[in-house]
């Protein structure tokens, strides 16, 4: 089974990534891997820790001379701003004055994760409920990315609203989507592009902070990806559990998602055909590459709805842990946006489920087991 484990603090020392479960002698790129973190770093809105970081990989086990061991691959991806708070974040040694923080702020981890783990410090919180974390699962999704690509299964985001601004039509070309890189807010709209870069710049003047959408499109995903047997291993639930997880998603849709609901069946679901060339195919995707829990050979399409960042440089008011007074909420270096970012980290994250589904059912030790199964169920 495959299986992605992260730890560390977003202003510890490092770090850290696991991968169990990966199979031997698939070959792995790191460059490519510090692209998708550098892809990550990048978006219209950010803050200046991002000003800070040039986040790059190093690979400390599991894979030698550029291919896959087989065995746990781990990795490290240094926080370079450590530097800066070694003596508050020391793992032996801390000045736990300084930098102590007991105003929680709102739509934050820090209240409940005070109270659950009973601390005295937010900042036991909020260092690790970071959405810094995400770059380590961006690092472990891109590993996954390349030994994925060699069945032919790619994946791909865009940002469709930022804020009151929202790109109407839906986009499904491929070719298209692929160019979202080269908008500063990943908006392959190039008129909503400028508006949206507008608001998240009147946001910042006013200490606010903005939400947005994104979608997520996979291609070449073959048909029996998840189970309709086991709730558990239903694909749809597990992309949404796992988008889910990603700091400040509040949101997740298959296909035409809420839109489905309010439309007739007779112009919801998707028609099926056979040809002997392109044997069954539908003229229509609204269920979005997935039914009954499984991939049915569609491009599976997935639509993220990510809340405003909670750390406003107009602060919310709040509580003050120690004294129960009223307070406005602390201020942590923050993004205006990170709606671009989050749109990398979901590509990665998706295409770790469908990575953890296609072991699961073309699995085996290395690369040449894996394609032979794979080779033998797309002949059928």
């Amino acid at each position: 089974m495959l299986r992605v484990f992260t730890a560390g603090e977003s202003h510890g020392k490092c770090l850290i990534g696991i991968i169990e479960g990966c199979p031997a002698n698939f070959d792995i790129d790191i460059e490519e891997i510090n692209k998708d973190l550098a892809r990550r770093q990048k978006g219209y809105g950010r803050g200046g820790r991002m000003l800070i970081e040039t986040d790059r990989v190093e690979i400390l086990s599991g894979v030698r001379g550029g291919k896959t061991l087989g065995s746990p691959i781990s990795f490290m991806i240094v926080n370079k701003d450590y530097e800066n708070w070694e003596q508050f974040m020391n793992p032996v040694e801390v000045d736990r004055i300084e930098r102590r923080v007991t105003k929680a702020r709102p739509g934050h981890a820090d209240l409940s994760g005070a109270i659950k783990y009973d601390f005295d410090d937010v900042r036991n919180v909020l260092e690790r409920s970071s959405a810094r974390e995400t770059a380590v699962r961006v690092a472990a999704g891109s590993i996954l990315k390349q030994i994925m690509a060699y069945f032919n299964i790619k994946v791909y985001s865009h940002v469709t609203a930022i804020g009151s601004v929202k790109v109407e039509e839906k986009i499904t070309d491929i070719d298209k989507i692929s160019e979202a890189d080269l908008s500063e807010v990943r908006c392959v709209d190039k008129n909503k592009e400028s508006l949206m870069i507008k608001e998240i710049q009147e946001a910042k003047n006013v200490g606010d902070s903005l939400g947005g959408i994104f979608d997520i499109h996979v291609t070449g995903v073959p048909v029996g990806l998840g189970s309709y047997v086991h709730w558990d291993r239903k694909l749809d639930a597990k992309l949404s559990y796992a988008l889910m997880s990603i700091q400040a998603i509040k949101g997740v849709e298959i296909g035409w998602g809420f839109e489905s609901s309010i439309t007739k069946g007779s112009l919801v679901h998707d028609e099926i055909y056979y040809d002997e060339q392109k044997e069954y195919y539908r003229n229509t995707n609204n269920a979005g590459g997935i039914e009954g829990g499984m991939s049915n050979g569609e491009n599976i399409i997935v639509r993220c709805g990510m809340k405003p960042i909670p750390t406003l440089y107009q602060p919310l008011q709040t509580v003050d842990i120690e004294t129960k007074e009223p307070v406005s909420a602390s201020i942590e270096r923050s993004d205006t946006c990170a709606v671009p970012a989050a749109s990398v980290v979901g590509e990665m994250v998706t295409i770790t489920v469908i990575a953890e589904e296609f072991f699961r059912k073309f699995g085996g030790d290395h690369k040449k087991e894996i394609e032979k199964r794979w080779k033998d169920y797309i002949l059928i």
